[in-house]
């Protein structure tokens, strides 16, 4: 079965900035939208393959974009694999669903998708004018059931995968964003103690006329450096926080970097680790499940990680099995996936159900992530508890501890 590709379409994601355009089509139909590409030159040519004659070509920044959540989408999809499985037309369906949408610029798009389809267009070329929003594997699925009659089984499965995938997603970040938010909220209380609540026990000190403690002496040497280099400190870290992650953001080779490094961090590596088999897998049991041949799944499936670690794995796992090596054997040259998923794809390629035992495969860690976030959070919380304590009580107990003794000496 041919599965289209997207015209243009980069090979990771995460470079990627967001262009919002305009345009006329082929027939001189005023049309707009966004796309994601590396430069305005490179988004005006994506946009002249097909068939669009850009007017104007904008980069959005984070603040100016109206941007469509993944989970928009899921529910999208759910509502028109419903409808198509009543048996109501696609365009009826696009027009039900379009009335019920609250984001005006998911609206918008849904309107444009079903003129174009209305006009003649399929509805994978209707979804690939916007790469922000639908990607490779949603494109070559949808284009695969339109190919095979079964358009309504593949929106279905889509909808079960884009779910599954947003439910995972916000699991892992709840355990990882919970440490990082008390961390944030402890640096700033200590950094206002530091700037204004010790500089004023300073000056209470100073009429006592005795020598201080020496935890006291150096929370006053730490505070004194704070009140004269603080705003220099700050601005470095800004700075140099901005300028790392522009070079992330530009290089290939910092990304993959940063992200083996991540699956390397103790307990959080472990759970990041195991997200990202149970994407791959769920990924690449749906794209099995809708008919897509094997070589073809593997194009979509490393980006759905969210790693690059693991698409740069995806790439050579493809190049294996396109020169004939199993799957199973390919993924286990790559070191990255425990022997369960392993053993289960080697059944699966014995059995012919390889997209049951990848869909069992990522139900199990789908439940592990579930459990491990579930253990991180009561492990994470004490430990937070007594850090906080030791930190704030610590630097209380240095500031009254000059008050203490001297209500022994009284």
């Amino acid at each position: 079965m041919a599965i289209q590709k997207a015209p243009g379409a980069a090979k990771s994601a995460t470079t990627l900035a967001v262009f919002k355009w305009e345009g006329v089509d082929r027939n001189g139909q005023a049309m707009q939208g966004e796309l994601r590409a590396r430069s305005n030159a490179t988004a005006r040519a994506v946009l002249r393959k097909q068939g669009i004659r850009p007017s104007t070509v904008s980069k959005q920044f984070f603040w100016m974009a109206q941007g469509i959540k993944p989970k928009e989408i899921a529910l999208f999809t759910r509502q028109m694999s419903t409808m198509m499985k009543s048996g109501i037309p696609l365009l009826q369906s696009f027009e039900i669903i379009g009335k019920g949408i609250s984001n005006p610029t998911m609206g918008r798009m849904v309107n444009t998708i079903r003129s174009d389809v209305e006009a003649g267009s399929s509805l994978s070329a209707a979804f690939r004018k916007y790469p922000a929003q639908w990607n490779d594997l949603y494109c070559n699925l949808v284009a695969a059931g339109e190919s095979a009659g079964i358009l309504d089984v593949v929106l279905e499965r889509l909808a079960l995968h884009l779910e599954k995938t947003e439910v995972l997603k916000v699991k892992i970040k709840s355990a990882l964003t919970y440490p990082i938010a008390v961390m944030l909220v402890a640096g700033i209380v200590v950094t206002v103690m530091m700037l204004f609540v010790v500089p004023a026990f300073k000056q209470v000190f100073a009429s006592f006329g005795s020598e201080l403690p020496g935890p006291t002496l150096l929370v006053i040497a730490i505070s004194e450096f704070f009140v004269k280099y603080g705003y220099l400190i700050v601005g470095a870290l800004l700075a140099g926080f901005m300028v790392i992650s522009r070079a992330i953001q530009g290089r290939a080779q910092f990304q993959a970097e940063r992200d083996r490094l991540v699956l390397k961090l103790p307990v959080f590596g472990n759970l990041i680790r195991k997200g990202c088999i149970a994407r791959w897998t769920r990924t690449l049991a749906t794209l099995f499940a809708a008919g897509v041949p094997l070589v073809e799944a593997l194009e979509s499936v490393g980006a759905a990680c969210g790693n690059i670690v693991y698409l740069n794995a995806t790439a050579r796992i493809r190049q294996d099995v396109s020169s004939g090596v199993s799957l199973s054997t390919a993924m286990t040259q790559s070191t990255l996936f425990p022997p369960m998923v392993l053993q289960m794809c080697a059944i699966g390629e014995e059995s012919g159900s390889m997209d049951l035992m990848l869909g069992k495969s990522a139900d199990f860690f789908e439940s592990d992530v579930d459990e491990a976030v579930a253990g991180i959070a009561s492990l994470i919380e004490p430990l937070l508890i007594v850090f906080l304590a030791s930190l704030i009580g610590g630097l209380i107990f240095a500031l009254y501890l000059p008050i203490f003794n001297m209500g022994q000496v009284v």
